[in-house]
């Protein structure tokens, strides 16, 4: 059985999540974002030779040209390979674990897989960030040395930016951190949902 939904993201960007169920233990989210906008590169990339062109036309090297069309090239290969996520995808077995699935623009993909066994429980995690609430799906791990605490929040479904992500990680309401030079190990602070 399969389900199709669409969402807005935080920035207002369209977003598709699909819902499969193979079994009664056996689900898939997956969840679909906007492909690269060609408007949006081609300004950004107009942007940047215009600068190099207008330098060129001060200093009168071709150096600079040569650079500009070098620099948007890595650039852009960089950001299709390292940044730019087009589907991400949560299969979730309930005897065996929770594997999680990137797909960059690039064709790159990460791959992350989490035991069952392993698992605390799955919320629903606020952040402040900046100047707005992000709302967001993470897995709590449990501590392998003392199971009744936690030893990790894992994000799901990552596709904002990697820094603001890992700023809402550490700054978890089910994680307590201690004051510095105590013992650095995590502890929950509430569970109940």
């Amino acid at each position: 059985m399969e389900d199709e939904q669409s969402f807005s993201d935080i920035s207002g960007g369209r977003l598709s999540l699909q819902r499969r169920y193979y079994t009664q233990s056996c689900r898939e989210f997956c969840l679909n974002c906007p492909r690269l906008s060609l408007r949006s590169l081609t300004a950004v990339t107009c942007t940047v030779w215009l600068v190099a062109y207008g330098l060129f036309a001060l200093c009168e090297n071709s150096m600079i040209l040569s650079s500009a069309i070098f620099i948007t090239l890595i650039g852009l290969l960089g950001y299709l390979h390292f940044v730019k996520i087009d589907q991400e995808t949560l299969l979730i077995i309930d005897s065996l674990g929770i594997q999680m699935t990137s797909s960059y623009a690039s064709g790159k993909e990460s791959t992350t897989f989490i035991e069952m066994g392993k698992v605390k429980d799955i919320v629903i995690n606020e952040a402040i960030y900046m100047q707005k609430v992000i709302y967001y799906l993470c897995i709590l791990l449990k501590d392998p040395l003392e199971p009744q605490e936690i030893s990790q929040v894992v994000p799901v479904f990552q596709r904002r930016d990697e820094k603001e992500m890992k700023t809402c990680s550490t700054t978890s309401p089910f994680v307590k951190f201690p004051p510095a030079g105590e013992d650095s190990r995590l502890e929950p602070r509430s569970l109940s949902l």
